[in-house]
Order: C-alpha cells, then structure tokens, then sequence
C-alpha cells in the first residue's frame, strides 16, 4: 500500500484519534480547524488521496460516514535486531512497525496448525501454526517451496516440493521420513508457506 504524505498522515493520525474518541467521523470544518486552514480543498485533497490508497472511505451524500480502512500504525513494534549468540546495541528510539496485517487479513492466506515433526529441520515443529497462501495455479510454485499438498488416496501434508518429470516429490526436513512420491496429476498444491506462527505459554 502507497505510504502517506507528511501532511496527509497529519490529517490521518487525527482522524483515527478523533473517530476512536468520539466513535463517528468528523464534519469537514473540524478537519479544517484541527489543521488549522481556512479553506475545505485542502482537506478535500488530502481525504481523495487517502481514500485512493486504500486508507479510509466514505459514502456518498452522506454527512459523517468516513471510516478508517487501515491503521497505519498497527502493526507489531520493531525495535531492531538480536543476535542468538552475542550481544548487540540496545534498542534505538527510533522504531519501524512490523505490520502482519496484510498477511493474516488477506483473503487468499489460511493457517493450518501443525501435527508432527516431519519439517523440523526448518524448524517447523508440532503446534505451530502455518501460514499459507493459496494458489490459482502450479506454476506459482517454485522448486523447493515448503506446501500443502494433498496427495490422492494419502491425505494432505506439508512438505517441500520437487517435480521430477511427470511426478512430485515431497520431501520431509527430517531424515526420520521417506519422501513421497506421486504423478502430478494425483497431488493438488493448496497452499505455499508465507510464515510460521508460536505461541509459547
């Protein structure tokens, strides 16, 4: 999504204050004396851009039905970078937000929750929780993508895929399991693995 101008998040960050305080938008004449202008165009200009990217509507002809579509602050904070082993710099104060809305909003994302330990190695294990996204074709899939395949007659299964000719091969990331091997037209892709997800505690 196209980012906000200076002055247009001004106004965007107000009217997500203004509309979570007083739970319905605001009249043109209070967006004027918030931004402290005189006239209505500025603000008619800021509300069309933000509108054609995606961050608010409204309905036509009709007073107060301006409606906040993003938040252009969700999103988790991202306060820098940790190492598993040594230590770095502590946390600066300038922070970037790390915003996972579009992946679990999206209508073509789904999450499966994880049994078994076939995908340990990548560090996939029993309870987590598998973001996928669905497909509308094989040829989005890439040689080596992690996916849920249903293989005819098996069930389904999250593995890694490799086409071999007319067959897939699924393979596990745990020597503990011996790849599947099916023709083509017997295995249906149904997702590509867009993230993983742990709850501890």
């Amino acid at each position: 999504m196209e980012n906000l101008t200076p002055p247009q998040k001004q106004l965007y960050d107000w009217l997500v204050q203004y509309i979570q305080t007083n739970k319905h938008s605001p009249s043109i004449r209070e967006m004027m004396t918030a931004m402290n202008l005189r006239s209505p165009a500025p603000i008619q200009s800021r509300l069309g851009k933000m509108r054609e990217k995606g961050y608010i509507d409204w309905l036509e002809g009709q007073a107060r039905t301006l409606k906040i579509l993003k938040n252009y602050n969700q999103g988790l904070s991202l306060q820098g970078k940790i190492t598993a082993g040594g230590l770095v710099e502590p946390f600066s104060d300038e922070q970037e937000r790390l915003d996972l809305g579009s992946m679990f909003n999206d209508s073509n994302c789904f999450a499966l929750q994880v049994l078994g330990d076939s995908m340990i190695d990548d560090h996939i294990t029993e309870g987590d929780y598998v973001i996928m996204r669905s497909i509308e074709d094989s040829s989005e899939v890439q040689e080596g993508d992690i996916v849920a395949a249903r293989v005819e007659g098996q069930g389904t299964t999250l593995k890694r895929i490799y086409f071999s000719g007319d067959n897939v091969v699924l393979k596990a990331s745990n020597p503990n399991y011996e790849p599947i091997n099916a023709p083509l037209e017997q295995v249906e892709i149904q997702g590509i693995l867009q993230g993983v997800c742990r709850l501890f505690g």
